[in-house]
């Protein structure tokens, strides 16, 4: 099974469909959350939080809808609701998960970013190939991009689809679903194992000394996005306590910060996209770091850095693409000194973050700090 985003080619009314139908999806669930806090107030009554909302979506169905003040609860499709409601059940099921740490849920505000999810009865359909797609109870939609199958799956007339998320970011829709495909053979790499120590300065840098930069597009990228804050620092989108409502040209910068801001991230989802699957066709074990990601955010010099990179989205990317390929990515422990560690002779020694060469006291060794490091990486081994 392989997930599939796509955009979509929408006019003025078909953007205001979809926007009314993510609305009503998020009502449903806004509506959902405050009856089962309400409920939790009743201490008398003991039911699980499955019990509560099935409950709720009864009372949803046969009252709330049928009411005159909820009427037009009856012009979208019933499967959004439903969908809502499902969504509500698990996010009150991560919850309750103590391993998951996850806080409780929240209502959801009206943003610019939304989301809404349809599906058939059965949870599935065939659809034929071509570049538009039929999103059950909604209809038609052209896709920009061409056909989002025959891009992988070229010889498939027919597949079956599951659920389709619509979501908005930076004022354009996109449709992420599902689809069966048979399992991709495993490949023949040219190379057996590597090392790779991620870094700010060089993104990348493999133990057969070869380093990966980060694209040149990604600084300009950042450098407009800088700029563009700078400049309009001042303008406020408005205060809901106040009643105050923002003027045309805050929206109008706002609206220009949103897409910049995916710009940014596509240019970075571009980079880290390509890189890993170069990587995953090329070495048969590849072995990285464990860092501590969410640790190096907080550092206030480097966060900023470490955040435009994508540390943490390439080790996930990388992970899958591996296991996708009959593989598996091995993380060193994050205490294992591959920095202070000389990779000819083992001698530790420390070494500050400023120093950028590795000059061993033991053997004398002078090496790139980065290759020293990735040298030391593809070499350990798990006790």
């Amino acid at each position: 099974m392989y997930a599939i985003k796509r955009e979509l080619k929408v006019n003025n009314t078909e953007a205001n469909c979809l926007d009314q139908c993510a609305g009503f999806s998020r009502f449903v669930y806004n509506y959902g959350l405050w009856m089962m806090k309400a409920s939790w107030e009743f201490d008398h009554v003991k039911a699980s939080d499955s019990k509560r909302l099935n409950a709720i979506k009864k009372v949803f169905t046969n009252v709330t809808k049928k009411s005159a003040e909820f009427a037009w609860c009856n012009n979208y499709p019933s499967r959004i609701y439903q969908n809502a409601f499902r969504n509500l059940a698990k996010a009150c099921s991560r919850w309750r998960d103590r391993l998951l740490k996850a806080q409780m849920p929240k209502f959801k505000k009206k943003r610019h970013q939304c989301s809404f999810t349809v599906d058939d009865c059965n949870g599935k359909r065939l659809l034929k190939a071509g570049k538009q797609i039929n999103i059950p109870t909604l209809g038609w939609f052209s896709i920009i991009g061409g056909d989002p199958l025959q891009l992988y799956f070229p010889n498939l007339g027919l597949w079956p689809r599951y659920a389709n998320t619509i979501s908005r970011e930076a004022g354009k829709w996109f449709v992420s679903f599902k689809v069966d495909a048979c399992p991709v053979p495993g490949m023949k790499h040219t190379h057996q194992k590597v090392g790779i120590d991620l870094g700010v300065k060089c993104f990348a840098t493999l133990s057969d000394r070869t380093k990966i930069e980060k694209p040149e597009s990604i600084k300009k990228a950042k450098t407009k996005l800088s700029k563009l804050q700078w400049h309009n620092r001042k303008k406020v989108l408005g205060n809901g306590q106040t009643l105050t409502k923002p003027s045309q040209n805050a929206l109008t910068y706002y609206a220009r910060l949103r897409k910049q801001h995916k710009h940014l991230a596509n240019i970075r989802e571009d980079f880290l996209q390509k890189e890993t699957t170069r990587l995953a066709q090329t070495y048969q074990e590849i072995k990285i770091e464990d860092l501590n990601v969410l640790g190096m955010l907080a550092n206030h010099k480097l966060g900023s850095a470490i955040s435009l990179l994508g540390f943490h989205r390439f080790r996930e990317l990388l992970t899958y693409k591996q296991e996708f390929h009959g593989f598996k990515l091995t993380l060193v422990d994050r205490w294992f000194p591959s920095s202070k560690t000389c990779h000819k002779c083992g001698y530790k020694q420390n070494m500050p973050l400023k120093e950028r060469v590795y000059i061993c006291g033991g053997c004398g060794n002078v090496e790139d700090r980065d290759l020293n490091a990735a040298i030391n990486i593809e070499g350990w081994e798990p006790r």
